[in-house]
């Protein structure tokens, strides 16, 4: 019987402060032996975003203790892992740089493999953690900073099929919550203060709906909601339906973009049996995961999403795949540096930008 790689992860692209111990299992899911996530909420809900030099600072101030904690928890030394992963990108650089700088330390120290894994592949492999899924699969990203559809061939290969060409769902939300405020973080408040309110009282408007393919776009509406946020002033109730409202058109949007991407990943790919993963921090929201799966039955595919702990970040989908990447020996030196931005598949085209033409 094979050996079961066991992987430390380190986690900093933003305002998580995380660690995790890895080990593959029998079954090729993980064996979750410890999974620690500092949240910064607190230091940067007065700003109502995050503050990149406060959350460097708060890196640098928790990383040893969160990665000895989460050794502790696994019960596993640091001469009994196999590899090291930390996120290398995309992320604020001041942030990304604490994990990326003390999980190479470690491996030097260890002389272990060290693996610099994109931020947004752990996402993409993230539901692997728990259920073994087949390549290729649909995969629509949707986290704070990203918001795409790709087709996931194998660990290391992606094909964009679409794009935000301005504002990430995430940001979408945030703003929304700041405008409305209702709170930081912005995605949980819109979503519990959207319970509240009457969905279809503001009619809101929908973005490139019918052009672009699934490309999406979100700015548009944002402003939408700053138009109509400047109107009803301090009146709870219509702030309510507000929220309602934008995240009613939010699932519109996705639901129309999600059928067309599906259509797209079943023109370029032979697959019978469809699996649609949604992962990023968004995918926690239970409104949008309901819709996608009544999107799921019409066109006879699985939506596969992960556990809520796994959506948003965290050290255990980098372990993960640091994992993963090991196993097709894809190692990196040590002098690997930090990336703000690094995109899943490199021969997409950059679709951000004044003069774009969809």
């Amino acid at each position: 019987m094979s050996k079961k790689i066991t992987f430390l992860g380190i986690e900093t692209s933003c305002d998580e402060t995380a660690a995790a111990v890895i080990r593959e299992n029998d079954i090729e899911t993980a064996e979750i032996l410890s999974n620690v996530v500092s949240s910064q909420v607190e230091e940067h809900k007065r700003f109502g975003g995050v503050v990149p030099e406060l959350a460097a600072r708060a890196h640098l101030e928790n990383i040893e203790f969160i990665i000895q904690q989460a050794l502790n928890q696994s019960k596993i030394s640091l001469k009994d892992i196999d590899g090291i992963a930390a996120t290398a990108g995309p992320g604020l650089i001041v942030c990304l740089s604490v994990g990326l700088n003390i999980g190479r330390s470690i491996a030097a120290f260890t002389n272990k493999p060290f693996v610099g894994v994109n931020h947004l592949e752990g996402h993409a492999l993230s539901p692997g953690l728990e259920k073994k899924i087949e390549f290729p699969y649909l995969l629509l990203l949707i986290s704070g900073g990203h918001t795409q559809y790709l087709i996931v061939k194998d660990v290391n290969e992606y094909q964009q099929l679409g794009t935000t060409i301005d504002d990430a769902l995430g940001e979408a939300f945030d703003k929304t919550a700041k405008m409305l405020d209702l709170g930081y973080p912005g995605g949980p408040a819109v979503e519990k203060f959207s319970k509240l309110g009457d969905k279809n009282y503001f009619i809101l408007p929908e973005p490139i709906i019918n052009k672009a393919g699934c490309n999406l776009s979100f700015a548009g509406l944002k402003t939408a909601v700053l138009r109509e946020a400047k109107k009803i002033g301090d009146e709870k109730k219509l702030k309510y339906n507000l929220a309602a409202s934008f995240q009613h058109t939010i699932n519109k949007i996705l639901l129309k973009k999600t059928e067309i991407a599906i259509q797209e990943f079943k023109r370029k790919t032979n697959k019978k049996n469809l699996h649609l993963v949604v992962a990023g921090g968004v995918a926690a929201n239970l409104s949008i995961r309901e819709n996608l799966k009544n999107l799921s039955k019409k066109n006879n595919c699985i939506v596969v999403y992960p556990s809520q702990k796994f959506c948003g970040d965290n050290a255990s989908m980098i372990a993960w795949a640091g994992i993963k990447r090991f196993k097709k020996n894809l190692v990196d030196n040590l002098d690997i540096v930090a990336k703000s931005r690094w995109p899943l598949d490199a021969n997409a085209p950059y679709m951000k930008g004044p003069g774009l033409k969809l």
